[in-house]
């Protein structure tokens, strides 16, 4: 048995915490950090983040306050700088050391604790151990598999939300003039239904609110999100709201600590005292019973609110609501109540709370975007929101919450598999080619491409693919068949042990670094979750004078593959963002407004004007079933979820203190009733199967989640998410509803 998969030996259970922030945060952030950075490395890369001049932080994409703080970080904001910024490396001698088998033997958090990588790295065909290779070695390689392709439809290029504005619109270009839009990236894996069923019923995939609306909604919806884990920054937008009387309602089936209160760590009362009760009302719905929760609360407001919703925007601004009428009258609150796990009166009860906002806002993650029926949930948001004309105004909106810093800016930049029309058309004629007109793969498709042999190559930009992926066995075979493997990373990660015939590990410079190039420091810039672009400038030496920039790195791909000089692109960053002022609309006087300003926010003609750019130019009102369960007799529906101690798929520690964890991820979450009729006990040792998919060694723990539904932390649980588990439309694994059985260890 591998490390990877072992049982926690160390593994120590207490109460979930009823708080989050406080002193704990403060201390852990700390503690964190001094172990990486040291003390005085920290002192002075901490200060500089989500400042004005400095560097934003390489974690979630929640948008800073127009008045900074001294301190502009969250505790999980300062273990994902601590782990980039740290002095720990690896080197040659690393990899003589260990072999790629032993590699593969460790877990995700040993992984990454062994710090940064130095040099390019390369695995030659049928050989155990990477070795030192050139750049322009290593380009050349890439280089030699591209050009052996039977199409360019064979390669693979991957994208990371992390990457910046001007390495992802060079990324994409590289790519379109190579021949190809096999550009999948990590929205495919999380929001790619929020911005699926938004384009399809407001006409755009963006959210539509800013920062400042929270300082004026008096309702707040928290649905499908832990953002004291995920966007701890945003609990402090919650505060202020909840402090002057906003309403918050949380929708999820585990009642998180930061949505219970929140002590901010910058206030003495939150460092002392019991901190600001976020939640008025906590809604425990069952996995996936987001639909039917959604259509009871809508019914509830049709039958006894009909004077809440706004009438006269639904007959000037929506189609389709005569529809969605008659199917709520007709829906059956048994069945509602069946598939929610909500009872009738505390749906009602919800319904005439809401229905006294005037202002709402609606924040959702993956809870809701991540099952077969995502697209329905968002749609069903939607329409909440349409009821009550909560589009156009101050105060109210959608707002899908992303991961990744920049995931929206690469989407915006052209990191996307089925671009449109208008985008390819501008890129064409600025730089005088005919891109590619066919769609290109998604995640899911991409590696059943490479799974039977469609396509050879990955190249990834950025991000763990094979841990970051469902089906984590089937992903595993489907890179193992492939030509060449390559990673564009910071630090060492699983993706870089499990590869193609032929395998390269190309280290980039991280968001806190200088990038001085053509004589000068350069900034980049990226785009928060929210449409606002902002620059970033790091201010550490590099941690190796081997490595390249992400610009860098594609232009010697580009220079390699199609002989393409981009010189003037690495020496001069203005002179990309030049070019993607005048391809891409919202970015007029790029340069002189990031320069000036540092930042400017992206036209939204949804917020700004209310306005609705669908086939009939008017918001989309949707008509949903009810999904059926998935589960059978005897199986438990599993809902993926990350610890307190990590970033996606980057593992920070081993403990989750706010459910009271410590010491362990191998765990699985699960009603004391479940328990009982399978007659487990606490810390039982179980394995995990979906069909013929294993996740072997999980303790049983006790925790307060719905009956039939059980929790664990992924990526450890990836492997039990079928391929061919995906949203209608988006195509996004349906990691959030997994069907399981248990057997005894």
């Amino acid at each position: 048995m591998s490390e990877s998969d072992a049982p926690d030996l160390n593994l120590r259970v207490t109460a979930p915490a009823d708080a989050a922030g406080g002193l704990g945060a403060v201390r852990v952030a700390l503690t964190a950090s001094v172990a990486q950075m040291g003390l005085a490395r920290t002192a002075s890369t901490l200060l500089d983040v989500n400042k004005p001049g400095g560097f934003d932080c390489p974690g979630c994409a929640w948008p800073e306050p127009p008045q900074r703080a001294v301190v502009e970080f969250c505790e999980n904001g300062a273990k994902a700088i601590a782990e980039e910024a740290t002095i720990r490396r690896i080197d040659r001698s690393f990899f003589e050391t260990h072999s790629i088998d032993e590699l593969a033997s460790k877990n995700d958090y040993w992984l990454s604790q062994q710090g940064r990588l130095t040099e390019p790295m390369h695995r030659a065909p049928g050989a155990a151990h990477y070795q030192p290779i050139s750049w322009e070695e290593a380009f050349a390689r890439v280089a030699s598999h591209l050009r052996a392709l039977a199409s360019p439809d064979e390669a693979v290029f991957y994208t990371s939300g992390r990457t910046s504005n001007e390495a992802a619109f060079l990324y994409q270009l590289f790519v379109r003039k190579f021949g190809t839009n096999n550009l999948p990236d990590c929205s495919n894996l999380c929001h790619e239904s929020s911005g699926y069923a938004m384009k399809r019923t407001i006409g755009s995939g963006k959210g539509t609110v800013l920062l400042d609306d929270f300082d004026h909604a008096d309702g707040i919806i928290v649905i499908g999100q832990n953002p004291g884990t995920n966007h701890p920054r945003m609990l402090s937008a919650l505060q202020s709201a909840a402090r002057r009387g906003c309403r918050i309602v949380s929708i999820n089936p585990l009642a998180e600590a930061g949505l219970k209160r929140f002590r901010h760590p910058q206030e003495l009362s939150g460092l002392l005292g019991a901190g600001t009760t976020i939640a008025s009302r906590h809604v425990r719905v069952r996995v996936n019973g987001d639909v039917a929760l959604l259509r009871g609360i809508a019914k509830a407001m049709l039958e006894r609110h009909r004077d809440a919703l706004d009438a006269s925007f639904i007959a000037e601004k929506t189609d389709g609501f005569d529809a969605l009428d008659a199917s709520l009258k007709a829906e059956s609150w048994a069945r509602i109540e069946v598939s929610s796990g909500i009872a009738e009166a505390e749906i009602r009860a919800t319904a005439a709370e809401l229905a006294t906002v005037r202002r709402l806002i609606v924040c959702w993650a993956m809870g809701l975007t991540q099952h077969r029926n995502a697209v329905d949930n968002i749609e069903e948001v939607i329409n909440l929101l349409l009821l009550g004309g909560h589009f156009g105004r101050k105060g109210a909106g959608a707002c899908p919450v992303r991961g990744h810093s920049n995931v929206q800016g690469d989407r915006t930049m052209g990191i996307w598999e089925r671009p449109s029309a208008e985008f390819l058309d501008a890129l064409g004629a600025e730089f005088g080619f005919r891109p590619p007109r066919a769609d290109g793969l998604s995640v899911v498709e991409a590696i059943e491409a490479m799974h039977d042999g469609r396509a050879r190559v990955l190249f990834a930009l950025g991000g763990n693919f094979v841990s970051a992926t469902p089906d984590t066995g089937y992903t595993a075979a489907a890179l193992t068949r492939c030509t060449l493997t390559a990673h564009v990373s910071t630090k060492l990660n699983r993706s870089h042990l499990v590869t193609g015939g032929e395998a390269l590990i190309l280290p980039c410079r991280g968001r806190t670094e200088r990038d001085t190039q053509g004589g000068r420091d350069q900034c980049v810039t990226v785009e928060n979750s929210m449409g606002v672009v902002h620059a970033s400038r790091g201010r550490l030496d590099p941690a190796s004078p081997m490595l390249k920039s992400e610009v860098a790195i594609v232009a010697g791909l580009a220079a390699a593959t199609l002989g393409l000089n981009w010189g003037d692109f690495v020496a001069d960053y203005d002179t990309i963002r030049d070019r993607i002022e005048r391809v891409i609309p919202g970015f007029e006087r790029f340069n002189e407004r990031i320069h000036r300003d540092g930042e400017f926010t992206l036209p939204h003609i949804v917020r700004d004007r209310c306005e609705f750019a669908t086939h009939t130019g008017r918001a989309q009102f949707t008509v949903h079933e009810i999904p059926d369960s998935i589960t059978r007799e005897g199986e438990l529906l599993l809902t993926t979820i990350r610890s307190h101690d990590q970033f996606n798929t980057t593992v920070y520690g081993l403990d989750d203190r706010y459910r009271g964890i410590h010491g362990g991820r191998r765990v699985l979450f699960m009603n004391a009733q479940d328990m009982r009729a399978r007659g487990l006990a606490a810390r039982d040792l179980v394995h995990l199967c979906s069909g013929a998919r294993r996740a072997n060694n999980f303790r049983v723990i006790p925790y307060d989640i719905p009956v039939g539904c059980v929790a664990a932390y992924f990526p450890e649980t990836n492997a039990l998410v079928p391929i061919d588990a995906r949203a209608s439309g988006s195509l996004t694994p349906a990691s959030k509803s997994v069907a399981i059985t248990l057997v005894p260890a």
